[in-house]
């Protein structure tokens, strides 16, 4: 950089290289970053031991309308991401679960995120990428305090 510019302007920045990346490889499987971060919701529940995941949850975690989410589990479904049933506890309701398909596309995200992370950190040593990432996790943390954590994207 040749000047220097103001953090919130460098955080911004950063995020639109990491979310332009992220961006292309979810187009290529036909997903939204909406439709992502439902599916990433769902394995977060699944691999902390939910008995059952439905809708209601989704809803609540997400902070989409009920119509929204509806929507959004209806292409998910047809695109093979997940799996609806009904519920074991109350069969009026949708018991969702992720596929094969959707717990494969989170580890290959995932190693994207690391891909991308080490180009944007090309040229820092070891200790300060390390340094990075514990300052990254105390400001999430002090963003989740104040709201700025938590998913609200609504589908578009």
């Amino acid at each position: 950089m040749d000047r220097e510019y103001p953090i919130g302007l460098q955080f911004a920045i950063v995020n639109r290289a990491f979310r332009r990346r992220v961006d292309e490889m979810l187009a290529e499987k036909d997903l939204t970053g909406v439709q992502f971060g439902v599916l990433g919701r769902i394995n977060k529940l699944e691999s902390e031991g939910t008995e059952e995941i439905n809708q209601r949850d989704l809803e609540n975690a997400t902070r989409v309308s009920h119509s929204t989410m509806t929507e959004i589990i209806k292409r998910l479904e047809k695109k093979g991401f997940v799996r609806c049933f009904p519920g074991r506890k109350d069969g009026r309701c949708k018991r969702i679960e992720a596929t094969a398909l959707a717990r494969e596309l989170g580890c290959e995200l995932e190693r994207l995120d690391e891909e991308v992370f080490a180009t944007l950190c090309d040229g820092m040593r070891d200790g300060e990428k390390d340094a990075l990432r514990a300052a990254l996790k105390t400001m999430l943390s002090n963003a989740e305090d104040f709201g700025g954590g938590k998913g609200c994207e609504k589908e578009k």
